[in-house]
């Protein structure tokens, strides 16, 4: 059995719908199944049970034996959260847990990293273990994800194998539940349909102009496409990004999602709020060597593609993956 974490989460559920497609339905869910906005993620998936995650880490002991890998994609990722206890519990300590217990029994074992550790790329944006020490996040989600990344890097006691998955800007269908922190394309396809246009942040620096903000944007398909491709391939275990190593600007997002609404573009720029101004990313771009000499070599979804998609297939229907 395979287990997935954070399988009612944006991520997780299309891993399971991922898994499903490949024809996997030996699998566990685990996550907290009360929030009804979640529901539609998982209740239409085929798998073997779901489990609290509240209950996860005393279940897996009497079943270890029965499990071939944990896809570990539970996680607070509100960056807007400032409570740095909250994700103590739920990305550091709970993850450092869902480690020992691998680790014990020999499960291999992916999670969910972040390109937030990169903070403002003052590093640049490589995999590279040796920079992990050196990484200033901007907020306390990242530093959750970097903590955790500097401690797996420490131990001598390790799973089988394990990798370390650092998300860049991800989008897709099964994130209407996010709210605040669903990605930029679904906001701008709810804004456009209820207001006939689109509102992007002005640049406040001088080289860059407004809309040309550049960040990594990755379909969804593509990044459980690159988790089970390690999962299969068991390259050496690290930390890989998951990205596309292209980056793209929000100008050319907003363009896409206009063409992908068969509208033409109405777009204002703003201020950024004066709060985040300091901490803005003006660029974001995965460097992917280390992924592509595993092998991986699955074309990337254009932006323009992806969003084409994402609109047409699943937002303006209202769909889940």
């Amino acid at each position: 059995m395979i287990i997935i974490t954070g399988a009612a989460g944006f991520i997780g559920s299309c891993m399971v719908a991922h898994l499903n497609q490949m024809g996997y339905t030996n699998l566990i869910l685990v996550d907290d199944f009360s929030r009804a906005d979640k529901q539609p993620n998982w209740q239409n998936k085929h798998y073997h049970t779901c489990i609290d995650r509240s209950n996860f880490i005393a279940w897996l002991p009497k079943h270890y034996n029965q499990i071939k890998m944990l896809i570990h994609l539970g996680a607070r990722t509100d960056t807007t959260e400032t409570n740095v206890a909250i994700f103590d519990q739920l990305n550091l300590h709970y993850t450092q847990q869902v480690w020992a217990l691998c680790t014990q029994f020999g499960i291999p074992l992916l999670y969910a990293s972040s390109a937030a550790t990169y903070g403002n790329g003052e590093h640049g944006y490589t995999d590279s273990h040796q920079v992990v020490p050196q990484l200033q996040p901007l907020n306390p989600y990242g530093h959750s994800k970097n903590d955790f990344d500097a401690w797996a890097l420490q131990q001598t006691q390790t799973p089988p194998l394990w990798y370390g998955v650092k998300f860049f800007n991800v989008y897709g269908p099964n994130e209407y539940h996010k709210g605040r922190m669903a990605s930029v394309i679904m906001h701008g396809f709810n804004q456009i349909k209820q207001t006939g246009g689109l509102k992007l942040f002005k640049s406040h620096r001088p080289d860059f102009a407004n809309g040309q903000q550049l960040r990594d944007f990755i379909y969804v398909k593509d990044v459980v496409s690159i988790c089970w491709h390690l999962l299969q391939t068991q390259p050496e275990s690290g930390l890989y990004n998951v990205g596309t190593g292209k980056a793209n600007s929000f100008l050319h997002l907003a363009e896409s999602t206009f063409a992908a609404m068969n509208l033409t573009p109405n777009i204002e720029f703003i201020d950024i709020p004066a709060d985040i101004r300091n901490t803005y990313q003006y660029f974001t771009e995965a460097n992917m060597a280390k992924l592509l000499s595993t092998g991986y070599n699955t074309p990337f979804c254009s932006l323009a593609d992806g969003i084409t998609a994402y609109v047409q297939m699943y937002l303006a229907e209202g769909r889940y993956w």
